[in-house]
């Protein structure tokens, strides 16, 4: 079992946390029209990057959500941030 480091509660059991989104992955702007491809290219498509990566979780126990850094091929977890600017 992974465990991985909250920035909120300190290291926890993956179980407690649910995968968000890739970091810097822009949303279309829906204020605008937007086309079916723009809009599943955001929904469906991800990076898989190799090795390296930052993505968007939340700790669902203190539902704060947070950057993770890990290595993809490892699974080795790097390091957290919190995203709220008054948490650090």
């Amino acid at each position: 079992m992974q465990q991985f480091p909250c920035p909120f509660c300190g290291l926890r059991d993956e179980r407690e946390f649910h995968f968000a989104a890739e970091a810097g992955k822009i949303r279309p702007d829906t204020t605008q029209p937007v086309n079916a491809d723009a809009w599943s290219n955001y929904r469906f498509m991800q990076r898989n990057t190799k090795g390296r990566t930052r993505e968007i979780w939340m700790h669902l126990p203190c539902a704060e959500l947070f950057a993770l850094e890990r290595d993809s091929v490892t699974m080795a977890v790097l390091g957290s941030q919190p995203l709220r600017r008054d948490a650090e």
